[in-house]
């Protein structure tokens, strides 16, 4: 079987064959102004550029385990998510910020159905800190009601970093909520106005 290392290394070069790559690249190297902030989780499974046929430059990303966005509070420590959404707000002043959960999310079946997580206290933590204990109960493989009510309450959260606040009030920045279905590759995006997601 072909190694991750192996297979990369016969992309890179692929890619540094074709004129029109390496001059793409090359625009790239002059900076960045991506389109949106793209928020979802670290599963492998989910591919931001595939979901949006996005090309490099046109997506600054967020991963976190379970999409999850830490609650904003005045003099809270630095982190990689909040510093993140500074920049994406006040640096690139990207005009769209998409959360995008998945169905068969482990980090949101691990908090709905309470399972054991000692082996991985740092996991455990996380999600004992970012994901809600008021998601509904599903035993089901998807989890999709309890990852759209999770991906609504990281919008919710959102709203409350000063940075987003203000690019909002001023109608610069947009939010979206996505639900990514894995097992087809389906999007439905959140509908304010029917409080439901809807094919996008």
């Amino acid at each position: 079987m072909e190694t991750f290392i192996t297979h990369a290394r016969g992309l890179t070069a692929r890619i540094a064959d074709r004129r029109e790559d390496r001059e793409r690249f090359g625009r790239l190297a002059e900076g960045q102004s991506p389109l949106a902030l793209f928020i979802t989780c670290s599963d492998s499974r989910v591919v931001p550029s595939l979901i949006t046929g996005a090309r490099p430059g046109e997506l600054f990303e967020l991963r976190t385990a379970g999409n999850a966005v830490p609650t904003y509070h005045e003099g809270m420590p630095a982190s990689g998510e909040t510093a993140t959404i500074e920049y994406a707000m006040r640096v690139l002043e990207v005009a769209d910020i998409v959360v995008c959960g998945h169905s068969h999310c482990g980090a949101v079946a691990a908090k709905t159905r309470g399972d054991d997580l000692d082996g991985v206290p740092a996991v455990r933590e996380w999600l004992a800190q970012q994901l809600s204990d008021g998601l509904p109960k599903d035993e089901g493989p998807t989890v999709e009601a309890a990852v759209q009510q999770h991906v609504c309450e990281q919008l919710e959260r959102l709203r409350g970093y000063p940075c987003v606040r203000e690019r909002l009030d001023s109608g610069e920045v947009k939010l979206h909520g996505w639900f990514y279905e894995v097992h087809t590759g389906m999007v439905s995006a959140h509908s304010p106005t029917t409080d439901s997601f809807l094919p996008l």
